[in-house]
């Protein structure tokens, strides 16, 4: 068991590519994390090169990765096999996912698979850019375009909307396009859309991002303060009460969410289980937040 200890820490460092990155998902401090590579490399060989970028693999560093990657698998089958005997879901499990999924909709979907499944770990890693499945920053992941790159399983999950909104009183004072011009724009950093489809403002805010920071969740602050107007995702005004949509009928946008996985774990059916509880769970949370507004 030390041995595939050491393993599990290997992988870790290989894919993280730092020992910094890899000792949150190991829970462990960065400090532990080198010894236990020290402890291996001593027993095996040097496994990475370091340097001021990072840990990165050697020649014998890269043919261990197969054999601890197959090795890892087999643990997983056997994990899923005792959670055949009692039908419920176990271990551990990271899902990532764009803040605006991760603040206003995972949470409710996430709680109520976890009630169902008290074994169960769950991780929402929230990143303003895209999960990295292939050094397995995470097992699944939201995105908002669908993937044309890797060795990938893509799943549409639903549509959503967005439309613009100000707090209340400024609101009141938007009726045509027109009066756009007097409010400043709350949205994006520019240079930090890390995927075209949340480029929303576009030719909206042609003079620019009076307030701007590359978090949903801070933008919406921001909107509930009163710093101006921004598109706000639907699913995301019942926690706003503050704000109100305007001028819906000229600014309306559809989105979409899509599950990500990595190929290789196409025969899991533990993640197939769980991507299908989330894939129901967030349709009927969009479903709902989305009919609750006024």
């Amino acid at each position: 068991m030390d041995q595939w200890d050491d393993m599990r820490v290997f992988l870790a460092v290989a894919r993280a590519e730092s020992l910094s990155r890899a000792a949150p998902r190991l829970r462990m401090d960065a400090a532990t994390v080198g010894r236990r590579i020290a402890r291996l490399e001593a027993r095996v060989g040097a496994c990475f090169v370091k340097s001021p970028q990072g840990y990165a693999l050697t020649d014998l560093g890269a043919r261990m990765l197969p054999a601890a990657e197959a090795a890892e698998a087999a643990l997983g089958q056997v994990a899923e096999a005792a959670e055949a005997q009692t039908g419920q879901l176990s271990g551990q499990i990271r899902i990532g996912a764009p803040d605006g999924a991760a603040n206003y909709l995972l949470p409710q979907v996430c709680a109520r698979i976890g009630a169902e499944n008290p074994g169960l770990e769950i991780q929402i890693l929230a990143l303003p850019r895209v999960v990295n499945l292939s050094k397995r920053e995470a097992d699944m992941a939201l995105t908002v375009s669908r993937p044309d790159a890797g060795r990938l399983l893509v799943q549409k999950i639903t549509d959503y909307r967005l439309h613009l909104a100000a707090e209340a009183q400024i609101a009141a004072k938007i009726t045509t396009r027109a009066d756009l011009k007097d409010v400043p724009f709350v949205g994006y950093i520019p240079d930090m859309i890390f995927d075209k489809e949340l480029d929303y403002l576009g030719p909206l805010a042609a003079g620019g991002v009076q307030l701007a920071s590359n978090s949903v969740a801070v933008q919406a602050m921001a909107l509930r303060a009163g710093a101006g107007v921004g598109i706000v995702h639907d699913f995301a005004l019942p926690a706003m009460p503050e704000v109100r949509r305007v001028l819906t009928e000229e600014v309306s946008l559809v989105r979409s969410f899509y599950l990500v996985r990595h190929l290789s774990d196409r025969k899991s059916e533990r993640l197939t289980r769980f991507a299908e509880a989330v894939s129901a769970g967030l349709r009927a949370e969009v479903a709902r937040l989305e009919g609750a507004i006024p």
